[in-house]
């Protein structure tokens, strides 16, 4: 992973803080996110202290600092899923996997994200695993969804 990692840092040598972007994306985009390591060598690399690497990074919702799991479960939270009571799927979601949003289970095995919108808001609510969609969904279909994900049925 260092030599991956090194490789991209050496196609940004000049990179300044505003230009700080593409680089972060270009890591996430080969690792799925951005690693400890990786900032670290950022900032090694082009003499910017971590706290400025990660101020940037934070600061936008694209950015993961942990892996996504094996499937990847993301329900929208925007507007016309919001009406349609997208929350309840967040909590039952997040009681169910045991996780928080933008977490991932100890297996691996689960990663939760909330975006603002999933572009399907006359099918809300939305939610999608591993860019597989389910529409109209309530919570009480999520015990089986997830259930289907484990004997690989998703």
């Amino acid at each position: 992973m260092s030599d991956k990692i090194d490789e991209i840092i050496k196609n940004h040598l000049n990179v300044q803080r505003d230009s700080l972007l593409p680089l972060l994306q270009e890591i996430q985009n080969e690792l799925g996110y951005l690693s400890e390591e990786s900032i670290n060598r950022i900032g090694l690399s082009l003499g910017l202290p971590t706290s400025k690497i990660y101020g940037v990074a934070t600061f936008y919702d694209q950015f993961r600092f942990e892996p996504k799991g094996r499937y990847h479960i993301q329900i929208c939270h925007g507007t016309a899923c919001h009406i349609e009571k997208s929350s309840r799927l967040i909590q039952e979601a997040e009681r169910l996997l045991k996780i928080k949003q933008g977490q991932t289970t100890r297996d691996g095995m689960f990663s939760l994200e909330v975006v603002n919108c999933m572009g399907a808001c006359s099918l809300s609510p939305v939610m999608a695993v591993n860019e597989k969609y389910f529409h109209g969904i309530e919570a009480r279909n999520l015990k089986e969804i997830i259930e289907n994900c484990k004997v690989k049925q998703v």
